[in-house]
């Protein structure tokens, strides 16, 4: 089968409801479902830089799900639906491949946001920090080049949110700014600890994540994740620190940074070493909590594709990181 299109690409988000699809997608999650007569039939996710859709091939047989990477890249020939409110693409015909340098542009997702001005941003809220101690911290962190490069490029997640290159970069400028807005609400909260503690509550995922080719895992993702990667992390750059400068931080400070790394999740069952035991690691963990869930609802109930609405139905399908549908309209828009 020719993996060359016949016209210029058709991004998902220029996609409607019926029409006739032909191109390479990211794809993920692949798996073999039962129709109700029993028959298998492949459920999967294709995204590129646009978004994302749910796909159905209703007769696929082992072999060819076999060769169907779980995660990767293929050529898809299909036809979109509408269904219950959302774009699904049936797959007429489906193939594994390496995709060019070209096709990776259009395929990996991107932060329309500038990342240079995003990066000076962080840059000078951190420049705001008022203990010299935390201040020489913030200063080597920065200082790590190959570090800081990785935290501009690397997305937020592999799928559930902010999961675009660029991805965390963003995410964390939005908790810093919470942070500094927040804090002053509760002026027993030490604003230093919050604000930093959002800084660093995901740099782990600079080598938790690999995103050159697709979003995946790396192996110390797989078996370390990035919550212990980055207290490790953490206790580095203090021996920096203190090799570089001589300052260290007054006693206790480390070790409520090094525990809002541990806790940032909240609870055990959603990955947390620690449930938040401070004032500053719950209100970290609440504000992380805020915006990666804002923006699924977002991401979901209003995409900006905006066919999406013309589909029918006010919900989205059932989003399994919030374990409810959204309703999608803005009632006073």
């Amino acid at each position: 089968m020719s993996t060359q299109a016949s016209g210029p690409r058709r991004f998902i988000r220029e996609m409607t409801g019926q029409e006739r699809v032909s191109g390479a997608f990211a794809i993920s999650n692949a798996q073999i479902g039962r129709t109700r007569q029993d028959k298998p039939y492949l459920r999967c996710l294709l995204r590129d830089k646009t978004g994302e859709l749910s796909g159905r091939m209703w007769s696929i047989d082992e072999q060819t799900f076999r060769r169907l990477p779980t995660e990767g890249f293929v050529w898809v020939e299909g036809e979109t639906q509408p269904y219950q409110g959302d774009l699904q693409l049936i797959i007429h015909n489906i193939d594994p491949i390496e995709p060019s340098p070209e096709q990776l542009t259009e395929l990996l997702p991107t932060t329309d946001k500038d990342v240079g001005a995003m990066f000076a941003e962080v840059k000078q809220i951190l420049g705001e920090l008022e203990h010299p101690g935390m201040k020489a911290l913030a200063e080597t962190y920065l200082a790590d080049e190959y570090l800081m490069d990785r935290f501009r490029t690397a997305p937020a997640a592999k799928s559930m949110h902010h999961a675009y290159l660029g991805g965390l970069l963003e995410h964390t400028l939005n908790l810093m700014r919470l942070g500094m807005l927040v804090c002053p609400l509760y002026p027993k909260v030490n604003r230093d600890l919050v604000v930093f503690g959002l800084f660093i509550h995901d740099l782990g995922k600079t080598r938790e994540l690999v995103y050159d080719k697709s979003f995946g895992y790396t192996d110390m993702g797989e078996l370390v994740g990035h919550i212990v990667e980055g207290s490790h992390m953490l206790r580095d750059k203090l021996k920096e620190m203190m090799v570089n400068t001589g300052q260290r931080l007054p006693a206790g400070a480390a070790l409520v940074l090094e525990h809002i790394v541990l806790s940032h999740h909240g609870i055990p069952e959603y990955g947390a070493a620690k449930i938040p035991a401070t004032p500053e690691a719950i209100l970290v963990s609440m504000l992380d909590n805020v915006d990666a869930k804002t923006t699924i609802a977002i991401d979901a109930a209003r995409p900006d594709r905006d066919a999406q609405f013309d589909l029918g139905g006010n919900f989205t399908q059932r989003q399994w990181a919030l374990d409810t549908k959204i309703y999608r309209p803005d009632p006073l828009a």
